[in-house]
C-alpha cells in the first residue's frame, strides 16, 4: 500500500498524539496542499495545530532539518514565522511508516495586499530581517541555486525522462544558452538561505500583530534577489518602481549585490525549468494527469522551447544595459 496517498485519520491521528504527548479530538481536517498532505487537529483542550506530512522522497530528513533550524533562526531575531513544535522525541520531526511529519501551532491571517509604496517597503525591510537570519550559516542538505549545476541537472533529467525526441535538441540548446550567458554572473554573487518560494500569497498579515512569512519547503542556498523577483508583478522593465521600492526597505537591514536586479529574468527561466521539472516527477500522479493532461506532449515541448526562447530575448535586453 502506498500510505502516503493512503493516510487517513485512523492511521495518522495516534501517531501525533503520541508525538505531541496529548491527546486530540477526531477533528482532522484537510488543507490545500499539492505536494504534502496537510491537516488542521485539535487537541481535547482545544488548542489548533497544523500537521504536515512531508511526500516522500522530496526531501532528506536533514533538508527539512535544515527547513527547521532555518525557522528557528528566524524566530531567534524576532522575526514572525511558524515554527515546528519539539516532539515527545526531542525533535521537531516525527515518523509514521516513514514518512516524516511535524506539527506546527495554527496561525490565522490573510494575504497581504502589496499595492501602495509602503507595503513594498514594509515586505522589503521584512525581507531584509529575514536574509538577515539566512547569512548566519548555509544549509548543506538543500540545494544551492546555480544555472551551472542545479539547473544543468534539470535539463539533463528532463532530456532523459521526458522530452519528446522530435524537440530534445532544440530544448538543449536554448536552456545551454540560458545556462552559458547566466553563470559567469553567479561567480561572485553572494550565497545564503533564502525562502525560495517569497511570493504574496506566502505572507500573511494578521491586524495588530504584523506580517508573518509562512511555507519554508523550498527554503534553499541562494543568491538574496531570488526572494526578491516573485513578488513582482510583471517582468523586470515593467516593474522597476515596484522593486525600488522593496529595496528602499531592503536597504534598511543590509545591501544588495549592484547588479542582482539584472539577473531577474534570468532567474524566471531557471524557475521555468525547475517547475518543469517537478511535474516531470509527479506526471505519473493521479491528480496532475487529471489537471495537465497535455503535459508531456509533443506540442507542449514546443511551446516550452518557445517560452524558454522568448524568456532568453528578456535575459538578454536587460544584459545588454
Amino acid at each position: 500500500m502506498d500510505c502516503f496517498s493512503e493516510l487517513t485519520p485512523n492511521l495518522f491521528l495516534p501517531a501525533l498524539e503520541n508525538a505531541l504527548g496529548t491527546k486530540l479530538t477526531a477533528l482532522a481536517r484537510t488543507l490545500p496542499s499539492y505536494i504534502n498532505r496537510v491537516y488542521e487537529i485539535q487537541a481535547v483542550d482545544k488548542k489548533e495545530y497544523i500537521a504536515k506530512f512531508y511526500r516522500p522522497g522530496r526531501w532528506t530528513y536533514n533538508a527539512l532539518l535544515d527547513e527547521h533550524e532555518f525557522l528557528l533562526d528566524c524566530a531567534e531575531i524576532d522575526i514572525p514565522v511558524v515554527c515546528p513544535i519539539k516532539l515527545d522525541n526531542g525533535k521537531t520531526l516525527g515518523d509514521l511508516d516513514n514518512i516524516a511529519f511535524s506539527i506546527f501551532p495554527k496561525k490565522a491571517g490573510r494575504q497581504f495586499d502589496i499595492e501602495c509604496d509602503e507595503n513594498w517597503k514594509r515586505v522589503g525591510t521584512l525581507l531584509g530581517r529575514l536574509h538577515n537570519a539566512g547569512q548566519k550559516k548555509l544549509a548543506p542538505s538543500r540545494l544551492q541555486l546555480s544555472p551551472a549545476t542545479t539547473t544543468r541537472d534539470y535539463v539533463n533529467q528532463l532530456i532523459e525522462s521526458s522530452v519528446t525526441k522530435r524537440w530534445q535538441q532544440p530544448f538543449n540548446d536554448i536552456c545551454t544558452l540560458i545556462i552559458d550567458t547566466l553563470s559567469p554572473y553567479f561567480e561572485n554573487l553572494e550565497t545564503i538561505r533564502i525562502h525560495g518560494d517569497f511570493h504574496a500569497g506566502n505572507i500573511l498579515h494578521r491586524p495588530d500583530q504584523g506580517l508573518m512569512v509562512i511555507d519554508f519547503d523550498d527554503m534553499m542556498n541562494g543568491p538574496p534577489v531570488q526572494d526578491f523577483w516573485l513578488l513582482l508583478p510583471d517582468h523586470y522593465p515593467a516593474s522597476k518602481y515596484q522593486l525600488q521600492m522593496l529595496l528602499d526597505g531592503y536597504r534598511q537591514f543590509r545591501e544588495v549585490d549592484s547588479y542582482a536586479p539584472l539577473l531577474i529574468e534570468g532567474l524566471r527561466a531557471m524557475r521555468i525549468i525547475y517547475f518543469t521539472a517537478w511535474c516531470s516527477i509527479q506526471k505519473s500522479d493521479y491528480q496532475f494527469k487529471t489537471k495537465f493532461p497535455d503535459w508531456g506532449s509533443d506540442q507542449f515541448w514546443g511551446r516550452e522551447t518557445q517560452d524558454l526562447r522568448t524568456q532568453y530575448a528578456n535575459i538578454m535586453d536587460l544584459m545588454s544595459f
